[in-house]
């Protein structure tokens, strides 16, 4: 038995193949879970990228659309997942994140607010709404788990999103403050840099995935998000009964040594 045996987790951000999501799915999957789902903007992309989930592409999971900036989509969630045949979640996982490219590559100081705003929506105030929007299937608690990036730094050229990212961190302390007391913990996931379709819309995001492997005690690969995805089931299952509002680093240990001028 894996350690999701019997449990049905949503998961976010499945673009691709090459999506932190899709391996967060992958790995739920081989460990017994129950898997749907969510998907904007391009559903039918998710819908084909679903069946090279280990359950095949006759059984692929269930995809809902959703774009987590959309109240009335939100509002509607619980009940599509009921649709779907999930009366219950015991896990969600927030993999989202978008920024304008006005908001990255260098241009902090000229970023208007209207696209900050959208930042720091998609990326961080969307783990709320999120949580939120599933709250009434997790009546017997459950975990959330949300992808991070290192916001204790001022890393090149992620400028906004780096803000973005560190209202994540606080976002996610403060719901697990909040729902706690109804057994949901709340955890974050840094991972190092990964070749993900995000990563690479990033102007200048090379300098850092160059960089990482070469500083990073245990090293990094760019192109191995298994590591990522392991912890996020780790944190999904039963395994950490009493670990919420942490943030948990699989970047190869660079955080832990100053950055690159270590």
């Amino acid at each position: 038995m894996g350690i999701l045996e019997g449990k049905r987790i949503l998961v976010t951000g499945v673009l691709t193949d090459a999506s932190i999501g899709f391996h967060v799915a992958r790995i739920a999957q081989e460990q017994g879970a129950e898997v749907v789902l969510t998907a904007y903007p391009r559903p039918t992309l998710t819908q084909r990228t679903a069946k090279r989930l280990p359950s095949g592409p006759d059984n692929p999971p269930p995809v809902l659309e959703l774009d987590v900036t959309d109240a009335d989509q939100l509002d509607a969630l619980a009940g599509n997942l009921r649709d779907s045949g999930f009366d219950h979640l015991d896990g969600v996982v927030h993999a989202i994140g978008f920024a304008p490219q006005s908001a990255l590559g260098g241009n902090f100081l000229e970023t208007p607010w209207e696209d900050v705003a959208i930042a720091v929506h998609a990326s961080a105030y969307s783990l709320k709404s999120l949580t939120m929007a599933c709250l009434p299937l997790m009546k017997d608690g459950g975990s959330v788990v949300g992808l991070d990036f290192d916001a204790t730094k001022a890393w090149p050229v992620y400028d906004w999103m780096g803000v973005a990212k560190a209202g994540l961190e606080s976002c996610a302390r403060y719901l697990a403050k909040y729902l706690g007391p109804q057994g949901i913990r709340v955890n974050l996931v840094a991972a190092g840099p990964l070749a993900t379709m995000a990563a690479k819309s990033i102007p200048g995001f090379e300098g850092m995935t160059d960089m990482w492997p070469k500083v990073a005690p245990l090293g990094w690969d760019i192109k191995d998000s298994e590591p990522t995805a392991r912890a996020c089931a780790a944190l999904l299952s039963d395994w950490f009964p009493a670990t919420t509002g942490e943030i948990v680093h699989v970047d190869g240990g660079l955080h832990s040594i100053g950055g690159p001028s270590a």
